[in-house]
């Protein structure tokens, strides 16, 4: 008996030393970093333990950190490359929430450079086909009339290629143009072009980040087989007011940011538009002084904390483009998103941004005036509910969950004549789909060498009624016919998307990178040419058109030379696709309730 009391205590005094760690009291700091001088969230910023071997965590896109450690005594480093880093001495005994707001750097002796992200962040990150844009650079890169372009800048990036001269339409990976997701504010941008793709509808004084995944995209991220672009605005200067603006060789541009409630709230309104129309007017020529030939964009974006945890933002999007001839004929197009937004801090642990988003492009083509006058219309809309949650486990996981639902109406091409014109008013059947997204992913810092993020997405999408669903023969005729009624599913598809990615860290200076990755898109663009126009037509998966399906594999070396003064980095991928459109000789998708 005494034998066997011995080692029960022996096994219990084993047990204890090994789960005494576990039991060790932690606490966790969390926040928000800010610029000190206009109050915008730093994404990226890095807090991290003074001393410590790279022990630290970075902020969301909306500014917000969580860190979790024992209970002590520490010194916090709050750090973002171009501004001066702050260190608080922390007595760590309870949860504790610490908002910070760092001053940009000052010019002292030599030039200081600013980049978007720490200087071995190619590195060190799990993320591969990453490519993130500073839009300062922009101002650096020769443009055409002066005007700054995101989408032609992204164009010259590896793995990017621009569908041609007079066009913002870009392929990615050998992927297709409609295979690109442009999200403005979370709102997708369904034709990114003004003057027929001369430039992009993407005023740069008004955006903050811009970043485009091509290869290992995020599980929060779906509906387009090749990339994703997501386009952030600036959220306005909560400290003072700020004007900016500036006169180019055919548009002008206005940008003003200031508080609504000084450090609580604030806006931003940024206007573009060209006068090339304006010159016109002066002209003799009746044939000239009656043509339109414009494009304007406008956004707006305000924001406002209602409490310690809670803040709001209100974003949308305006823009078009007009061309006529007098009132014997016209065309215009363009986008209109706005976008709701509520973030929430749960706790110190838990962080979610809820968003209602609505997306609408349309055009329209126009013929003679009033009662002599003919339209023809079409559009794509969108309203979209999406909820994310970020969960700091700890500070070795960090979790990401949420989902979507997204209502989708398409209308092909209606015909509106006036009562003299001669022609009859047509419409062609709209079509309503439905699509619905589930996720998470996890990154996880296995240790000092290996680093991994991988998650799932999960994705639904049906068809609605009211309609109607056709089978054809080989040679396009219908064999057979289904009647639904409104809102009815008339046909679904489901979707498992995959996603990993990893890095192993060979040196200080260099590591290896991995990733695999599905998407599938439901959506797809019919157009009878080469690069994207205004008139090309959207349409869903149906029981005839099946969602596209794309799968890509990479691997990359990434090495920083002379103290990361130098990136060098050599990536291949591997993509498969399954399901892609193919058209007839001759096919006319216009107004055509047989697109199949």
């Amino acid at each position: 008996m005494a034998k066997i009391t011995i080692r029960k205590s022996l096994l219990i005094g084993c047990l204890m030393l090994f789960f005494i760690p576990s039991f060790a009291q932690k606490f966790t700091v969390s926040g928000t970093i800010k610029d000190s001088s206009t109050g915008e969230d730093l994404i990226g910023a890095s807090v991290v333990l003074k001393d410590s071997a790279g022990v630290g965590t970075v902020t969301n896109i909306y500014g917000f950190y969580s860190f979790t450690l024992p209970k002590g005594n520490y010194q916090l480093s709050y750090q973002f490359v171009g501004f001066e880093p702050q260190v608080k001495q922390v007595n760590l005994t309870a949860n504790q929430s610490i908002n910070v707001e760092l001053t940009p750097a000052m010019l002292q002796l030599k030039a200081v450079e600013i980049t978007a992200e720490a200087a071995d962040e190619n590195v060190t990150s799990t993320r591969m086909g990453i490519e993130k844009i500073d839009v300062k650079q922009i101002e650096s890169i020769p443009v055409l009339f002066g005007e700054r372009d995101v989408l032609k800048t992204m164009q010259l990036l590896p793995g990017v290629k621009g569908a041609g001269e007079g066009s913002s339409g870009f392929y990615v990976r050998g992927g297709g143009l409609d295979q690109n997701l442009i999200l403005l504010d979370e709102a997708p941008v369904y034709s990114p072009s003004h003057l027929l793709g001369f430039f992009s509808v993407f005023n740069s004084d008004a955006l903050k980040d811009v970043t485009l995944y091509k290869g290992a995209t995020p599980a929060e991220y779906g509906g387009r087989a090749s990339s994703v672009m997501d386009i952030r605005m600036k959220d306005g200067n909560s400290k003072k007011l700020a004007v900016s603006g500036g006169i180019g060789v055919i548009a002008s541009r206005l940008t003003i940011e200031a508080p609504i409630v000084k450090d609580k709230g604030s806006f931003m309104i940024s206007g573009r538009r060209t006068y090339a129309d304006l010159f016109l007017k002066l002209s003799s020529d009746s044939t000239l002084n009656t043509t339109s030939l414009y494009f304007y964009d406008l956004n707006l974006k305000a924001n406002y904390n209602i409490g310690k945890k809670d803040r709001i933002y209100l974003s949308g999007y305006l823009g078009s483009d007009v061309f006529g001839f007098g009132e014997s004929f016209g065309i215009n197009w363009g986008n209109q998103t706005a976008t709701l937004r509520w973030n929430h801090i749960f706790n110190e642990k838990l962080f979610s941004n809820t968003s209602a988003i609505y997306s609408k492009y349309a055009y329209a083509f126009e013929f003679g005036a009033d009662d002599d006058g003919i339209s023809i219309e079409s559009f794509i809309q969108d309203y979209n509910l999406k909820q994310d949650f970020t969960y700091y486990l700890n500070n070795n996981n960090t979790l990401k969950f949420g989902g979507n639902a997204i209502y989708h109406t398409f209308e092909s091409g209606n015909i509106v004549a006036g009562d003299s014109s001669g022609f009859s008013s047509a419409t062609a059947d709209p079509r309503n789909a439905l699509e619905t997204a589930l996720y998470v992913q996890n990154e996880q810092k296995v240790n000092g060498l290996i680093s991994l993020n991988y998650g799932l997405r999960y994705s639904w999408f049906a068809n609605l009624g009211e309609g109607y669903l056709n089978e054809y023969d080989e040679t396009g005729v219908v064999t057979a016919s289904d009647t639904f009624s409104t809102n009815q599913i008339m046909n679904s598809y489901t979707g498992f998307e995959p996603r990993i990615s990893a890095k192993i860290q060979l040196g200080p200076s260099s590591s290896i990178k991995t990733g695999y990755n599905r998407n599938y898109q439901y959506l797809h663009q019919i157009s009878n040419s080469t690069s994207s126009v205004p008139t090309d037509l959207w349409t869903p998966s149906t029981n005839n058109i099946k969602p596209q399906i794309a799968d890509q594999v990479s691997i990359g070396l990434f090495k920083n030379l002379k103290k990361n003064s130098y990136e060098l980095s050599v990536e291949t991928y591997y993509k498969w696709m399954q399901n892609l459109a193919e058209y007839r000789t001759g096919s006319d998708v216009f107004q055509s309730n047989d697109i199949e």
